[in-house]
């Protein structure tokens, strides 16, 4: 179930997010904090061209080719058949430029209903710390408990502002944390 196409929403400088990309067989959902400006243009998840998530991606699953950044509705189906998905922690919020560190009034995405559509969920995979900080708050929304078998995992971000991992090691680390899980 590849994500529909939505319009970003501007009304007073606020920001709209993405729809989730989702489905039964999706074991690992990978959350970042929010689209920056090019992925809001081009209403595509990392669509930002210095973002390593596809690049990772592809050097994760070579025998599977990715679809090229012209395909996306393709790419999320590439996505969805190596078991991940993806969402933001964040539906809206107000911010000036990419970085994390402008999101001001964010509303947190309503994780509730997203087990019923992924029911193999087996893990949250958390690109970046904005993310991660809200690892909790998403556990709970899901209706799991604290001691519910679903790690949440902190990933380097792939975002280019992360230009203190290296494109190798952030690949060491996201290979690493989807082997946990069969995926690679």
């Amino acid at each position: 179930m590849a994500a529909q196409k939505k319009t970003v929403v501007l009304s007073a400088g606020r920001l709209v997010g993405l729809p989730p990309v989702v489905g039964s067989g999706t074991r690992v959902l990978v959350l970042g904090s929010f689209p920056g400006v090019a992925s809001l243009a081009a209403q595509q998840y990392y669509g930002h061209p210095q973002n390593h998530f596809w690049r990772i991606l592809a050097a994760l699953w070579p025998q599977h080719p990715l679809p090229g950044r012209d395909q996306y509705a393709a790419r999320c189906d590439w996505l969805l058949a190596r078991g991940l998905g993806l969402w933001d922690v964040y539906a809206a919020c107000e911010r000036e430029g990419s970085l994390d560190t402008s999101i001001r009034n964010a509303q947190v995405n309503d994780f509730a209903g997203l087990h019923a559509r992924a029911p193999g969920l087996a893990a949250i995979a958390h690109n970046g710390g904005e993310s991660f900080r809200h690892a909790k708050a998403v556990r709970a929304s899901l209706g799991l408990k604290a001691d519910a078998p679903m790690p949440s995992l902190r990933l380097p971000s792939t975002s280019p502002a992360n230009a203190s991992w290296s494109f190798e090691k952030k690949l060491h680390a996201w290979g690493e944390a989807l082997a946990t899980f069969g995926l690679v």
